[in-house]
């Protein structure tokens, strides 16, 4: 495969793992469902590389589950285990801010002010895959601002594993926005050097995704069981 075609095979089996995903955390892929490599690389005209490409990453991520001669289903996931994963969440990111308040350098500091600068332009234009884009750019500067790599590692490799809710949970109506404010908030009492205040905003931060990731997949199962 020519440079070029590998280029497009990778960027076909994103937009096919973020299409799946998105449905899979809104309940319209249901726990259980069979998913058939053929079907989806015609909804997609992809070949089969991309698409498994993709289930590979939704395995890893805990959202598809590969079983012998079954192939993939969607992995069961209840609203409590969801929960549990935005509380540890809340708790490394919370760890992680507080850390980069007091080690981030000016360049640093700047660099996070910048970013979330360009948020606004994202936020009102209602591009929420540019914002997701941006937000996880947020968050990884102030990882990188620990000044440890192995926290880094961790906190990176626990969001890639949450990755789907994190972009979920920004349909909601008016959450990019309130999601903008609550990192206005954080930036804020980083700029302070108040690490301690800087944690309790992040763990607000992180329980008001998880609300609103409740909210948003409960409304959907409700109108989707009304249609049927």
């Amino acid at each position: 495969m020519t440079d070029a075609g590998a280029s497009s095979a990778l960027l076909l089996s994103e937009r096919i793992r973020v299409a799946l995903a998105d449905e899979i955390t809104t309940g319209m892929l249901a726990p259980g469902l069979s998913l058939d490599e053929q079907q989806i690389g015609d909804r997609f005209g992809a070949s089969r590389t991309p698409v498994r490409e993709a289930f590979r990453q939704l395995a890893s991520a805990g959202l598809i589950e590969m079983r012998p001669r079954r192939g993939a289903i969607v992995a069961a996931m209840t609203p409590e285990r969801i929960v549990d994963m935005f509380e540890m969440s809340a708790e490394m990111e919370a760890m992680c801010v507080r850390l980069a308040t007091y080690r981030m350098n000016p360049i640093e500091r700047s660099r996070l002010r910048r970013l979330h600068e360009d948020s606004e332009a994202m936020v009102a234009a209602g591009d929420i895959d540019a914002y997701d884009q941006l937000n996880w750019r947020f968050h990884r500067a102030i990882y990188e601002g620990t000044h440890n790599s192995f926290i880094a590692e961790q906190a990176t490799a626990l969001r890639d594993r949450m990755a789907a809710f994190r972009r979920t949970q920004l349909r909601e109506e008016g959450r990019p926005e309130r999601s903008r404010a609550e990192h206005g908030a954080l930036l804020d009492a980083i700029m302070r050097g108040d690490g301690e205040e800087a944690a309790k905003r992040m763990r607000a931060h992180m329980f008001n995704a998880s609300s609103a990731m409740e909210r948003l997949v409960t409304t959907m199962r409700e109108e989707r069981d009304a249609n049927t």
